[in-house]
């Protein structure tokens, strides 16, 4: 029923994460309907997102792709004794908008989830150890979701780096109530997690 060209574009649309079929369709109507400015934009953006784009071999984040190595690792007022291990690049981002952190990333690259395929060798963990001797690191702050594919690679993560580096200190980021949730609402994770790590006033 609808022009062959606007149903591609739903059709398309559709294959992002958490775009329904009704959301692919309102996108696909406003695009349409909007000045032709808009959608050429975005059609450029997208055509040149994997060239400008890659990998940092060092810390395994996004980077432009006209740079060797990333600026969150080659920039000297980082701290590269302590390392903050994230499963996904974009999970970076989130941690540097608290300006709270001063050390280096590096990204496992997903969490070990036989169900899908994902195993131990396909993330970067060796490149992780390694990488603490290489740079010297005193700290490694274990940052994996709170999910059960993320809390079995913390697991995996603090026995292979305290089998080769007894003496690094491991950390983990605290868990509890976030601000302005009523102990109510709370599930019961998250309430066991803030019992258990309770801080002293």
């Amino acid at each position: 029923m609808l022009p062959s060209a606007l149903n591609d574009v739903i059709e398309s649309l559709g294959r992002l994460p958490g775009v329904g079929a009704r959301t692919a369709e309102r996108y696909a109507y406003f695009l349409l309907k909007s000045n032709r400015d808009i959608a050429q934009n975005i059609a450029s953006a997208l055509s040149e997102l994997h060239d400008g784009v890659k990998t940092c071999p060092v810390t395994f984040a996004i980077m432009d792709a006209s740079e060797d190595l990333s600026p969150l690792y080659t920039d000297p007022a980082r701290d590269k004794s302590t390392i903050l291990v994230v499963e996904e690049p974009l999970d970076i981002y989130a941690i540097e908008h608290t300006k709270a952190f001063t050390g280096t990333y590096h990204v496992l690259g997903g969490a070990i989830s036989p169900m899908d395929g994902i195993t131990a060798d396909k993330l970067h963990i060796k490149e992780l150890v390694e990488r603490v001797a290489k740079d010297s690191a005193n700290e490694v702050i274990i940052a994996t979701n709170p999910s059960v594919e993320g809390e079995s690679t913390a697991i995996l993560l603090e026995k292979l780096l305290h089998e080769k580096y007894p003496e690094l200190k491991i950390t983990r980021l605290a868990r509890g109530l976030p601000l302005g949730v009523s102990l109510e609402y709370a599930d019961q994770i998250t309430l066991a997690s803030a019992l258990n790590n309770r801080t002293n006033l």
